[in-house]
Parts: C-alpha cells; sequence; structure tokens
C-alpha cells in the first residue's frame, strides 16, 4: 500500500480518509477519531494530503507539514463538483482526494501562528465595528422616535 494521495474530511471528532496510490486505485479508507489523526498520518509515507480550509485545517495542516507531507488546502466551493451521489463523511474524503490531484486546482496557502493571530484580530475588530455602527444606528432610531 503506497498511498500519493490522500483527501481528509475534517470534522470535530472523527476524521475520514481517503488515499489513492499512483494509478488512481483507492488503498485507503478509514474513519480516524481526533486523537488518533496525527498518529495515523505519521505512519504513512509523504504523500499530498488535501483538505477543505475550513476550521482547523490550518493547524492540521502545519502539523502534516512538520511530518514531512505536501499539504494542499482547498475552498469547499472547488471540492463540492468532486462529490458523487448523496453526501456523507466518506464522499466527501473521496472527492477532496480527486480534486487535490487536479493539475489546475486553486490551493489556499497555510498561515503560520501570526498570520492566524492577526486575522482573528482583524476580525474581532471589524465584528465590533458592526456591532458599534448597528447600536448607535438603533439608538439615533429610537431618539428620532
Amino acid at each position: 500500500m503506497h498511498i500519493t494521495t490522500l483527501g481528509i474530511d475534517v470534522a470535530k471528532s472523527v476524521f475520514q480518509l481517503h488515499g489513492v496510490d499512483a494509478r488512481g486505485r483507492a488503498v485507503l479508507s478509514r474513519r480516524v477519531k481526533r486523537q488518533q489523526l496525527l498518529d495515523t498520518v505519521a505512519n504513512l509515507p509523504a504523500c499530498v494530503i488535501g483538505m477543505e480550509a475550513c476550521g482547523s485545517a490550518q493547524h492540521w495542516g502545519r502539523a502534516f507539514e512538520q511530518l514531512g507531507h505536501t499539504v494542499k488546502l482547498m475552498h469547499p466551493k472547488y471540492v463540492k463538483p468532486y462529490v458523487k451521489t448523496n453526501k456523507n463523511d466518506g464522499r466527501d474524503a473521496e472527492a477532496i482526494c480527486e480534486a487535490v490531484g487536479r493539475p489546475t486546482m486553486r490551493c489556499v496557502s497555510i498561515k503560520t501562528v501570526e498570520q492566524a493571530d492577526m486575522q482573528a484580530l482583524h476580525r474581532t475588530r471589524s465584528l465590533f465595528m458592526k456591532h458599534r455602527t448597528a447600536v448607535i444606528n438603533q439608538i439615533r432610531g429610537l431618539l428620532a422616535e
């Protein structure tokens, strides 16, 4: 079993893995709990790992790169066309694996911890600004009545 491409469907507690060899044949399809994910991926040979860019994908991407894997994060809207029939975790992982193998697939770069911290600060400030404006407008409307 020599995996060249691995698709991981990131979830809260149970992750779905789908791996293919150089010919594109499925050689791995497994559900893994959060506590076992890092050990499972560490035991695999270096390969291309694809994930949807979502909640904890940045964290896992940094962890997998330290293990020697090549990680590619994709926007979920680019993965959706590759999902076959009904959506479930296994088919999502398979679709991610297929999408990451496309030569023209657009990928998101993995952020450093510092970049993620700065982005969190900017998003929080933006949210505070929206709420402040909403409260000011509401008070202005109430006073006008």
